[in-house]
């Protein structure tokens, strides 16, 4: 590969997605190194004055400042964007940073934005909390049922935000029959693809304008650093986004960008050996226990859906005990192998109770009318033997009588 093959999009649009996950975005410098350089630095020196100016007047294609750009966090957007079928990508600290910037930097106050129901218990929190503290108007609904966002749109409407499969409840969205209905009326559709990735869902397929992520999850995968990205058109991010996040900071560390740089290289594997986990893991606790939510599974409501836009119904599921807190509790206490974590996208099994983690900020009826009960625990298969997990929670269901 030569030295700028990797940012060469003429080069890359030929190339598998296994491929730029390895390779995409590289720019090598002049030493020829094979791994991605690491550029700890704050701040970039000019041969002249006049070029310092022209860079900040955008005359002139180079760094002027790590909060807005630097080579190693340059590297991971153009990989992510490219992963994505995405014109372009930004970088943030975390995958919070990136749904809250992705929200803020296009609506103002008499916006009105239409947010799903079932969502990570923060994304819940800006739609819910934050953004009518600015005068932004928001209404939840069941975001699996298409025919509600029609009926939910406003003359204010501004914005579509969701998150499929959704966290913890596994519901999937039609991201092409909604973001078509987005599409007609004027509405900028934001997608939260955290728990798919593109490896497994490319919504910009489907028609989404914009798609976040929390990088820490699937494409970092091993627990190491925090993360997030947002993809859009080149207008969008430079014109919309980019007057946000210059002026407001939420900025990727160069460290962090080159660790998840490593972590893609591998996303393509890891992720098809934990969906392949996830199915067999699911398949043995099914009938076993009241409940369980899993695309990949048959009995999915949302099956045809899933095989529809996803490749691989991915390694999290959602199971509910019956026994309310203190059976889902003693579940988690017995487990030996599987970790008590609230976490997901890891390389190891975790298991957390979303009602007193992820989602204790949300209010009991709140989460009570998205099926976030005190019985419901959330899974996330990793990279062990497959068998080993299934050991393991056999014997943690039997030790709470299951």
């Amino acid at each position: 590969m030569k030295r700028k093959s990797g940012q060469d999009r003429e080069i890359t649009k030929n190339w598998k997605p296994a491929t730029l996950a390895v390779r995409g975005g590289t720019a090598r410098t002049e030493y020829g190194e094979t791994s991605e350089a690491l550029f700890l630095t704050s701040g970039y020196c000019y041969d002249r004055a006049e070029d310092a100016a022209a860079r900040f007047a955008g005359e002139q294609v180079g760094m002027t400042y790590s909060r807005l750009q630097n080579p190693t966090v340059e590297m991971l957007e153009q990989r992510i964007a490219l992963l994505e079928g995405a014109e372009a990508c930004r970088a943030t600290a975390t995958g919070m940073a990136a749904m809250t910037a992705a929200l803020l930097c296009q609506l103002s106050a008499g916006d009105h934005v239409v947010a799903a129901k079932a969502a990570f218990g923060s994304c819940r929190w800006l739609t819910d909390t934050l953004l009518p503290r600015f005068g932004v108007e928001t209404t939840t609904i069941d975001a699996h049922r298409t025919e509600e966002w029609e009926k939910a749109i406003r003359p204010n409407t501004k914005l579509f935000f969701f998150e499929t499969p959704a966290n913890p409840t596994m519901d999937l969205v039609d991201l092409e029959a909604v973001c078509a209905i987005a599409r007609a009326h004027g509405i900028t559709s934001v997608v939260d693809n955290a728990f798919a990735t593109p490896a497994l869902q490319r919504p910009m397929d489907y028609g989404a304008d914009v798609v976040a992520y929390s990088a820490t999850k699937m494409m970092d995968g091993q627990g190491r650093v925090l993360a997030g990205a947002i993809c859009g058109t080149q207008d969008w991010i430079t014109n919309v986004l980019l007057p946000f996040h210059r002026n407001t900071g939420p900025t990727l560390s160069a460290f962090n960008a080159w660790v998840v740089l490593k972590g893609l290289e591998t996303l393509d594997l890891r992720i098809r050996r934990q969906s392949e986990n996830a199915l067999k893991v699911a398949t043995f606790l099914e009938g076993r226990l009241p409940k369980l939510l899993y695309p990949g599974l048959a009995s999915h409501p949302q099956h045809a859906l899933a095989n529809k836009q996803m490749q691989l119904a991915g390694p999290i599921f959602s199971l509910y005990t019956g026994g309310g807190r203190q059976q889902a509790h003693g579940l988690l206490n017995a487990l030996q192998l599987v970790d008590i974590s609230n976490n997901i996208g890891d390389s190891r099994s975790l298991m957390t109770h979303p009602a007193s983690t992820t989602h204790y900020g949300m209010a009991e009826a709140a989460r009570l009318e998205v099926g976030i009960t005190e019985d419901m625990l959330r899974l996330n298969v990793g990279l062990e033997d497959a068998d080993d997990v299934i050991a393991d929670l056999d014997q943690a269901l039997r030790a709470i009588g299951r």
